[in-house]
């Protein structure tokens, strides 16, 4: 008898399963009509290029018009321009970006989707500029304007990264300027979590990502948090067992700061204290907290709004987070 009703079952489990995921596929379809159809007016200024082809003579002209990038007197610049290094500086950056027309397009389409999600919030106006390859300072995003230091995305194996770890030289490419953009967008609508827990940070940064996942749907997930491919694919496959760690040792509800730099901060890779480190990408935490929120999301009804600003052990217990194994 029960094997006969288990038969029934089956088949409508399996024909609602099919009924979801068709009416999931086809909102996510009507949200994307939607944002496509939103108007967005980027105004983006290639100053990197004006300042390389001004001379002394244009300084006033420049000043006048970006009168925030000019703190210091006309000697100070005038020096840069002469500068030999900085000189190569403009022209590597100059035969790079000869064209940005691409990296504009994924900027148009990143903002469409900040307009969906967040109505309220006015894109900012885009300065192209050159910050002597300082790339923890890449984006600079304010309230109206956003900076792009495009010195930090010649390729990953450009000569001036030569000196870097191969975690960081691997993001400094035009492939990661976008993504970069929605990250600074990120951390401006995502409140730091009062709670010193690691299950707190991991879920931050989860929902960072969260958020990402939402304005950049057509961007590998690799791109959204920083990975090569094979950091990605070593990621998924080894989801299982950085979990069991992480509840093996009780890292859930410490508040150990060294839990930051092993497993959140960026770093060549995590430490787990096993030999299996080295194979491991850095930043595992924000991973695993990524997918925590991603579960959360899937099995509740709530807003992205509302979820941003939502309790990381609500969250974590309405989740039924369970890593692929």
């Amino acid at each position: 008898m029960y094997c006969k009703i288990l038969s029934r079952v089956k088949p409508i489990f399996i024909l609602l399963s099919v009924f979801l995921i068709f009416f999931s596929c086809n909102t996510s379809e009507k949200v994307e009509e939607e944002i496509a159809a939103i108007p967005i007016d980027l105004r983006i200024s290639r100053f990197d290029r004006e300042f390389a082809s001004a001379g002394e003579e244009g300084l006033p002209a420049l000043r006048k018009v970006y009168p925030y990038l000019f703190p210091a007197p006309d000697s100070v610049w005038i020096a840069k321009m002469e500068d030999s290094l900085q000189i190569e500086l403009f022209q590597e950056v100059g035969n790079a970006f000869r064209s940005f027309e691409v990296e504009e397009e994924g900027l148009i389409q990143l903002f469409k989707h900040v307009a969906y999600y967040f109505p309220e919030y006015t894109a900012p106006n885009i300065i192209t500029v050159t910050n002597d390859v300082d790339y923890n300072n890449r984006i600079i995003l304010t309230d109206s304007l956003l900076f792009v230091s495009l010195d930090n995305y010649l390729g990953s194996e450009h000569k001036y990264y030569g000196g870097f770890q191969r975690y960081i030289a691997q993001t400094l490419d035009r492939n990661y300027l976008v993504s970069d953009v929605a990250s600074a967008f990120a951390k401006q609508v995502v409140p730091r979590p009062r709670d010193r827990t690691f299950l707190a940070r991991m879920i931050y940064f989860g929902k960072e990502l969260y958020v990402k996942d939402k304005l950049m749907p057509n961007v590998e997930a690799r791109k959204r948090i920083g990975f090569s491919k094979v950091d990605m694919d070593w990621a998924i496959a080894n989801e299982e067992p950085i979990w069991r760690n992480f509840i093996e040792n009780e890292y859930l509800y410490s508040t150990d700061n060294k839990l930051n730099q092993r497993f959140l901060e960026p770093a060549p890779f995590s430490k787990f204290g096993l030999e299996l480190d080295n194979e491991s990408p850095g930043r595992l935490g924000r991973y695993v907290g990524w997918q925590i929120v991603r579960s959360f999301m899937k099995n509740n009804t709530v807003t992205l709004k509302q979820v941003l600003t939502m309790p990381a052990e609500e969250i974590f217990k309405k989740s039924n987070y369970k890593p692929r194994n």
